[in-house]
């Protein structure tokens, strides 16, 4: 800042300075000798202008450091620059650098959380790109063995891996409208049988092949939700369900209600969770001991029910015991503010 814009900053007190010296020349005029008023203004309003003057210069020589510091920083492409501010020589000048330091905090913080979900993004398509390759390369391989197979069989195999794509494309879908969820919902009374059953029908073909069988209580039970969307959490958990539970297993749904919810409950008979997985199962991309052992998992399913959940205002819980089975519940609580979804 050179001396002319400081000068330029002290407009303000310079027109109060010469509101002052008006109203001190005015009082001199009517109270003194009118032989020697003029002498004594000039002479006045000479000696006030003069310690003005001097003032106005000392305070610029005084604060020149601190504006030059501050201009080569706005200059120069230093990144650290809060590390080369210069030291506040006054309150206010204090209080600037305090503001500048909080607003780089929170453009950092945001910074680094754009990072974090752009890496998340990334991994999350390195992991899918991977995982859809499988039932592809699969599918490849059915052709390429054909001979001496049936129509009906090379169909039936076709067929599930057709289903397995079509579920990470799903994935997929749903992640990336998680971040635009206030866009893609509608609540309304859903009756949850009629998720539930849809689900089972979606994956009618896997309980056959594995002779599940399949047990739903008299649930014809309302709550306010998104349809679309629910639909999705419940194909996630059945999707899990099927993957861990063997042959002549079996898949039960319940309902529970209380004064502060409802619950959804989807059991299985399968291999359950190890106690020390249990706690991290909702975690994004975790496939804890049983993903890795038993069967090709993404770590999505679960991670993408329980996301979706929350922003619907629900919850999601599970319960295991490592052998014997594994229970998911949806909860409904029956007061919520809509307003915050």
């Amino acid at each position: 800042m050179n001396f002319f814009h400081y000068l330029k900053d002290k407009r303000n007190f310079f027109i109060l300075n010469m509101i002052i010296m008006f109203f001190v020349s005015l009082m001199m005029i009517v109270s003194t000798d009118s032989r020697n008023a003029v002498s004594n203004i000039v002479y006045t309003n000479m000696v006030i202008f003069f310690i003005v003057a001097i003032y106005v210069i000392i305070e610029y020589y005084y604060n020149r450091e601190f504006y030059r510091e501050l201009n080569d920083l706005v200059e120069s492409n230093h990144e650290e620059f809060l590390a080369t501010l210069p030291k506040p020589r006054n309150d206010e000048q204090l209080l600037y650098l305090e503001l500048l330091k909080k607003v780089n905090s929170v453009h950092g913080d945001q910074l680094q959380k754009l990072y974090n979900e752009k890496m998340d993004h990334q991994d999350f398509i390195t992991s899918w790109i991977h995982e859809v390759k499988v039932p592809i390369a699969a599918g490849r391989l059915l052709m390429e063995n054909s001979n001496g197979r049936t129509v009906e069989y090379l169909v039936d195999k076709f067929e599930d891996e057709l289903d397995r794509i079509e579920n990470y494309v799903e994935q997929a879908l749903y992640y990336s409208r998680i971040d635009s969820f206030s866009k893609d919902y509608f609540i309304s009374e859903v009756v949850l049988d009629q998720v539930a059953k849809n689900s089972v029908k979606k994956y009618a073909k896997s309980f056959i092949n594995k002779q599940i069988r399949f047990h739903m209580d008299n649930i014809e039970q309302v709550v306010h939700t998104d349809s679309k969307w629910l639909g999705f959490i419940i194909d996630q958990v059945f999707s899990n369900s099927l993957k861990y539970t063997g042959e002549g297993g079996e898949i039960s749904v319940q309902f529970e209600e209380d004064r502060k919810e409802k619950r959804l409950q989807i059991q299985d008979t399968g291999i359950g969770i190890k106690p020390e997985d249990i706690s991290r199962v909702f975690e994004k991309g975790f496939t804890g001991f049983i993903g890795r052992s038993h069967a090709k998992s993404t770590g999505l399913g679960l991670y993408l029910a329980k996301e979706m959940a929350l922003k619907l205002g629900h919850d999601l819980s599970i319960h295991s015991e490592d052998g014997k089975y594994t229970k998911v519940i949806i909860h409904f609580p029956k007061i919520r503010n809509y307003y915050h979804l």
